[in-house]
């Protein structure tokens, strides 16, 4: 096939990619299910007949969209607010993870019959939570931050102990040495953790002394450093998942110029990365192999739901404050998705005996369990009564570096319903070395009085000296949560 052939049928896809996006968006399901259609209509059962059976080449292509799908992750996740629940999301993605393992592996040997390898290889596949369909849901739902904070950390933690143990029991022919696998596991999530943070840290601070010449070469820069770390951790034989998703969220939270539009390009970067892993998925899947896998799918899915996952949950946040209604909506909200069917591909690749049955009963699970779950999670966090507006007032700021004048100029705009609203310009009390220079409203823009009141929609024009920067940003979101009487320089309310 042509050149030009293969590019108008890629974007063609991607084009109906976006369109299904809108309307899963529409119907409140995660748009993993739009993309898994689309490979299945364009693969060899659908009209174009496009055959893709290469389970290495998925494997490759699968792990590296899940490096960016981590990247964009890391990159777009609040630390402030996902910080008060890392402690939890630790222990659910570790312990609690192992806990759904057994439960799920103990059911698919004595409800489905398998033997303890395909159990367990099941059960671990089957246990991480997916990144692409939390971020692609719960970010929607006006849910409290410490909920939220917990589910999309844990997503993005539980993919490096599950991938030890996916490899460990696909490589092995005699059951695994528990306290050897223990000892790797551990050695691995440090050391990928260590370097995650080095690389971070390390990146953030180059990328602050160094004036490039271009906005958009940041975008690029802190994207390339988190999926470096991914390499770098690798060849340490330590968790390359885990450093990806730990640089990406320090990157993502450090002190740099351009953090919307590097947002943005990450966020633009991780959907072509979830349709093509998503496409790719179902392009591999046999549609002849999957209806006779539904009934143990059905099976071990209502297991995991409704046994495993509850239990993990509640086994592994015992002593966290959590509330009977944040755990049962956590226990529900446990979405698969790409992770797990990319997982299957592991034991394809290592030619582990039933590897087909497995990844058919897996996708069959992905699919279905995501049509339940996936559309019920607003009245689920409705029954559990976890509501929240905080996020809806957070402000936008981006920033530019003035090098020449050791400064930097921050554009604030305030939301609808910011407590920002018919506050006048002296009662921020910005620090010393910060002053808003222009207001932008309704198109227009002037020079503010010290008794200009602000207003929703408004865009600021903020000039502040490096050394007040990160104050000035505390004292305008604390305003904008808590109002005029918002504690002095931001300390409280954070």
């Amino acid at each position: 096939m042509h050149l030009d052939i293969w590019l108008l049928l890629g974007a063609t896809l991607v084009l109906s990619a976006i369109i299904a996006v809108r309307l899963s968006h529409q119907a409140g399901l995660p748009t993993l299910l739009a993309y898994m259609g689309l490979g299945l209509l364009i693969g060899e059962s659908g009209p174009l007949h496009i055959r893709f059976d290469n389970a290495e080449l998925a494997e490759t292509l699968g792990l590296a969209a899940l490096v960016l799908i981590l990247a964009e992750g890391g990159i777009t996740t609040s630390w402030r607010r996902v910080r008060p629940s890392v402690p939890a999301a630790l222990s659910v993605s570790t312990l609690g993870t192992l806990i759904s393992i057994v439960v799920v592996a103990l059911a698919a040997m004595w409800l489905v019959g398998m033997e303890w390898r395909p159990a367990f290889l099941l059960a671990a596949v089957l246990a991480p939570t997916d990144a692409a369909a939390v971020f692609s849901v719960l970010r929607r739902l006006p849910l409290p931050s410490r909920l939220t904070g917990l589910l999309e950390a844990e997503s993005g933690f539980n993919d490096a102990p599950v991938v030890i143990i996916v490899v460990t029991l696909s490589a092995h022919t005699t059951a695994p040495n528990l306290a050897e696998l223990l000892g790797v596991m551990v050695y691995e999530l440090v050391a990928g953790a260590i370097v995650g943070v080095a690389i971070g840290w390390l990146g953030a601070q180059a990328l602050r002394r160094v004036a490039l010449p271009a906005s958009g070469l940041y975008p690029i820069a802190v994207l390339s450093l988190s999926i470096g770390s991914y390499g770098a951790a690798s060849l340490m034989h330590a968790s390359g998942f885990l450093a990806v998703y730990v640089s990406a969220l320090v990157l993502g939270n450090a002190r740099l110029p351009h953090r919307p539009a590097t947002r943005g390009f990450a966020e633009g970067v991780g959907w072509l990365a979830q349709i093509g892993l998503f496409v790719m998925l179902g392009l591999l899947a046999d549609p002849g192999d999957l209806p006779g896998q539904i009934l143990p799918a059905l099976v071990i899915g209502f297991v995991l739901l409704l046994v495993a996952r509850p239990l993990s949950v509640v086994l592994s946040t015992i002593g966290f404050r959590l509330s009977w209604g944040e755990k049962a909506f956590a226990s529900w909200a446990g979405l698969r998705g790409a992770v797990p069917i990319v997982l299957a591909t592991i034991p394809m690749v290592a030619d582990v005996q039933h590897a087909d049955r497995l990844f058919a009963i897996v996708f069959n699970i992905v699919v279905l369990f995501t049509l339940l779950q996936g559309p019920t999670l607003p009245l689920a966090s409705r029954l559990c009564r976890l509501t929240s507006d905080e996020q809806t007032r957070e402000l936008d700021v981006e920033a530019a570096p003035l090098e020449e004048l050791h400064a930097d100029l921050l554009e604030v705009r305030i939301p609808g319903d910011s407590l920002m609203n018919g506050v006048e310009i002296f009662e921020l009390r910005l620090p010393p070395g910060a002053s808003i220079t222009l207001v932008v409203r309704d198109g227009a823009s002037f020079v503010p009085e010290p008794t200009t009141p602000l207003q929703a929609g408004d865009t600021l024009l903020v000039v502040t000296t490096a050394e007040v920067r990160e104050a000035t940003e505390r004292r305008l979101r604390a305003v904008s949560r808590k109002g005029r009487l918002a504690g002095w320089f931001g300390e409280k309310g954070q």
